[in-house]
């Protein structure tokens, strides 16, 4: 199979990238394109780009809503195999191995005859990305594994066959670089983070940035230190392997309004409010009776009921697997399920966030999210109360640890 190969940050993923997609299959170029979301973009470094899940998620969503593209386009998590920054280099190497796309393209629908087949690499880019080859990682590698499959457009002012001299010169052979004609859209994922007009995007993709609230006024990551907003990037890769697609990207608003609350209330502790936010949930998915030990080796029976073991669990995940050692951050994952006496301001930060992350739709939330921008304790109140509520309506017991935080607020 001819395979066509297409990454980059979608951040978001908009009208110009399906463009490129229709085109190169359109003109007969490639049998299929594997759209591969960039972990860590080597171009956009820092405080740049969205967390990988939240772009991976967005552009998987959008490609699965597009019925022109059933069979035909797919979407690669492979980034999230293997460390370090995403050079296109490394991920044409790990992509092109025959476990690899041969399994892929398998568990894609693909015909396993076709899919055990030999199969040909074409990185898809735009016409702009030739005058600057020469400065990615090892480009004559790269044209060593696979051709290049540039689009041009009408008055893009790229003549492409003089590039393709001009990079011949430099690298001492002539590289296999395709053009194709692709019609019409021009748009940029920055200005469309900007200037938020979602007509540049697919429906799908405008779900989802609704729902998970980005490129809003502000971003909380740019209230943090430079190493805490690289460990919520690292982190948010991490935990890609540990939770599902709801839980991770419920964890990634909870670390952000996390970080919103602290920089409203207390800006010192944005770093910390960010990572708590982002752990709390961390061991949610590992097997129960996992959980249930991690739970009993950190807190003995202080957690008894299989729906708050995440909590300490968590706790001890965050410090064996991600390596968190705060005391501050291990008590606000401790206790965001039921609270606790005397609980603290980071505490409370990720408590009200889990409750009141944009993607929560289970009851109509708007008079708690507006009190939590003033006051977080009366809102707090608010939460609790239909807490307390919930389980006197079944004659439930309320943990202790949550009738102490109850007492607490006088609620």
């Amino acid at each position: 199979m001819r395979i066509g190969l297409l990454g980059g940050s979608f951040d978001p993923f908009h009208i110009g990238h399906e463009a490129l997609i229709k085109g190169a299959i359109n003109d007969g170029n490639v049998d299929c394109v594997i759209v591969i979301p960039s972990c860590r973009n080597p171009f956009k470094p820092g405080k740049t780009l969205s967390a990988a899940p939240y772009r991976y998620y967005m552009t998987n969503n959008a490609i699965a809503s597009n019925r022109a593209f059933d069979g035909k386009v797919f979407v690669s998590d492979i980034e999230y195999s293997y460390p370090g920054i995403s050079y296109t280099l490394t991920t044409i190497k790990e992509i092109s191995k025959p476990n690899y796309i041969r399994t892929f393209l398998s568990s894609m629908g693909i015909d396993k005859e076709l899919a055990y087949a030999n199969h040909s690499f074409y990185w898809i880019c735009g016409s702009d990305v030739l005058p600057s080859f020469e400065k990615w990682h090892e480009p004559e590698k790269i044209l060593g594994l696979c051709g290049l499959l540039v689009a041009s457009r009408p008055g893009d002012g790229i003549d492409i066959d003089s590039q393709k001299n001009r990079l011949a010169g430099i690298f001492g052979f002539e590289p296999n670089i395709t053009e194709f004609p692709i019609s019409g859209y021009v748009a940029a994922s920055s200005d469309i983070r900007v200037t938020r007009d979602y007509s540049l995007v697919p429906d799908s993709v405008k779900d989802f940035i609704i729902t998970n609230a980005l490129y809003g006024d502000e971003n909380p990551i740019d209230f943090v230190s430079a190493d805490s907003a690289q460990d919520f990037y690292e982190n948010a890769i991490k935990l890609y392997k540990y939770l599902g697609e709801k839980r991770l990207l419920h964890t990634l608003n909870v670390a952000l309004l996390s970080c919103h609350y602290a920089h409203v209330f207390n800006p010192d502790l944005c770093d910390k409010a960010l990572i708590a936010g982002e752990l709390h949930d961390c061991a949610k998915e590992l097997d129960e009776e996992l959980q249930w030990e991690m739970a009993r080796e950190i807190s003995g029976d202080v957690f008894n009921h299989k729906k708050l073991i995440h909590s300490p669990a968590g706790a001890l995940f965050a410090q064996q697997e991600f390596g968190v050692h705060d005391p501050s951050i291990i008590d606000a994952i401790m206790y965001h399920t039921t609270g606790r006496g005397g609980m603290e301001e980071l505490d409370k930060y990720v408590y009200v966030a889990d409750k009141l992350e944009p993607a929560r739709t289970y009851a109509d939330l708007t008079r708690e999210r507006v009190l939590a921008e003033v006051n977080l304790d009366e809102s707090i109140k608010l939460i609790i109360g239909n807490v307390k509520k919930k389980f006197e309506s079944r004659g439930q017991d309320i943990h202790p640890l949550t009738f102490d935080f109850i007492n607490d607020l006088g609620v």
